[in-house]
């Protein structure tokens, strides 16, 4: 369990690692410690749908912490920012864990080199043939089918315009699949980073916990909750709120400009995730991406696209 917040609980995640192929068998403490090394996972293990629908699973979960423990914390802002940063460094092949990607590509781009500087027409292009062709566009992470003709214009595109810059319906889709998934393990790490002392105390209390006899295990988390309780106890008589402000990260109320500026007295309600309430426009767009929503949407049958952001009722969706 989280312990009002001071653990992170990985039991899922944990559990579906050590099932999958891309996972293998350890100690709950020692996956705790090593989660987010995902560099320690083969390449051809990572480029697969199961290993990026756990990568979403990890970040789902750490937001939806992050969210409940420390409310404040601005991750859309955090996520824009490496989003920017991350495009770079996947254009140069720099992306931590992904570098090889960069190097890979360099070579077969050497091998398989096209000088488009000397083809003036898609014409001069078809007359290499449907394999050199091939070659050529594969190497710069492009579709290689279609009919020679198709295959020209394609590589011809690059004559006057960037990769960078080129529309994505040319790629490949599983240079498209190896990219959102550097960017999920890109996100997953920063958040760890966040979360760092969070991370080490769960792991230290794992490992206490594999010392403890049952009867020991359960003395200490009732010791927790009887803890926790009177802290909480302690707050209600100490701290002055009579506004009822949201409490901060450390404990007290937040100042009431900060309450007016973000609309924390506005309430908006979502049927989609049972009704609950949502205090403020942020928090309110927010959810639209987190697990909750997501999860009575999964329930619905319905996929979470930006279509339905906003819609908050189980009527209009269907």
């Amino acid at each position: 369990t989280e312990a009002f917040g001071r653990y992170l609980d990985l039991h899922e995640l944990y559990n579906e690692f050590i099932n999958s192929k891309f996972g293998s068998l350890m100690e709950y403490s020692a996956y705790v410690g090593t989660f987010a090394q995902t560099e320690k996972i083969a390449h051809n293990l990572k480029a697969t749908r199961p290993y990026k629908e756990y990568l979403e699973h990890i970040l789902e979960y750490l937001m939806s912490f992050l969210y409940r423990t420390e409310p404040l914390q601005d991750i859309e802002k955090i996520f824009t920012k490496l989003e920017s940063e991350f495009e770079e460094q996947w254009i140069n092949g720099e992306v931590p864990g992904w570098e090889n990607k960069g190097t890979e590509k360099e070579s077969v781009l050497q091998e398989s080199a096209v000088d488009l500087d000397y083809y003036s027409t898609v014409e001069e292009l078809v007359e290499l043939g449907p394999e050199k062709l091939k070659e050529a566009l594969t190497a710069r992470g492009l579709k290689g089918g279609g009919t020679v003709q198709q295959r020209a214009e394609r590589l011809f595109l690059l004559k006057h315009t960037p990769l960078e810059k080129l529309d994505r319906k040319h790629f490949a889709k599983g240079d498209d699949l190896k990219k959102e998934i550097a960017l999920i393990e890109m996100k997953m790490k920063r958040l760890c980073e966040i979360l760092d002392e969070v991370i080490v105390r769960t792991k230290e209390n794992a490992e206490k916990k594999l010392t403890l006899t049952y009867e020991e295990m359960e003395a200490e988390r009732e010791e927790e909750e009887v803890q926790a309780d009177s802290e909480s106890d302690d707050e209600d008589q100490q701290i002055y709120n009579p506004l009822k402000l949201p409490m901060g990260w450390d404990g007290k109320p937040i100042p009431y400009w900060l309450y007016k500026l973000h609309g924390l007295g506005q309430e908006f309600k979502c049927e989609i995730c049972g009704n609950h309430s949502y205090w403020g426009r942020r928090a309110y767009e927010r959810h639209f991406k987190e697990w909750r929503h997501q999860h009575g949407m999964r329930c619905l049958g319905i996929p979470n696209t930006k279509n339905f952001n906003e819609i908050t009722s189980i009527k209009s969706c269907l």
